[in-house]
Formats: C-alpha cells, structure tokens, sequence
C-alpha cells in the first residue's frame, strides 16, 4: 500500500479550533485568488493558509465592538 505524507499544522494556543478554521479557510480563499503566499513550501492552498496561521504570519483584526469603542 501506498501512504501519502500528512501535514499536522498545530494551531496557535490563542485562537480556538473554530477561530483558527475560520481564519485558515478565509486565507485560502485569498490565495486561491492569487494573494502572494507569506510562507514557503507546501502545494496546497489550504495546508499554506493553515501554515501562515500557526506561523502568526496572518491574525484576525481587532474587533472595536469587544474593545468597547462605539462605532
């Protein structure tokens, strides 16, 4: 049998498995568009947007509504 090689990214302590999805899949989207990627390597687009998250390399904005500012 052949086994193809997996990838585990491990996802930054400060981002939960949902916030880190969200992000991972949101750059995906920007790649797969043709945004230039911010770390070397992999082929696929999501294994990249999942290496940039875990890197810090990509991060959520702030959300102004949680810092308590009035919009």
């Amino acid at each position: 049998m052949c086994r193809e090689e997996t990838t585990v990214i491990d996802r930054p302590a400060e981002l939960s498995a949902f916030e880190f999805a969200v992000l991972a899949g949101l750059r995906a989207t920007q790649l797969s568009r043709g945004c230039t990627p911010r770390v070397p390597g992999a082929a696929k687009v999501t294994i990249i947007a999942q290496m940039e998250v875990a890197a810090r390399k990509v991060v959520r904005a702030p959300d102004a509504r949680l810092a308590g500012e009035v919009l």
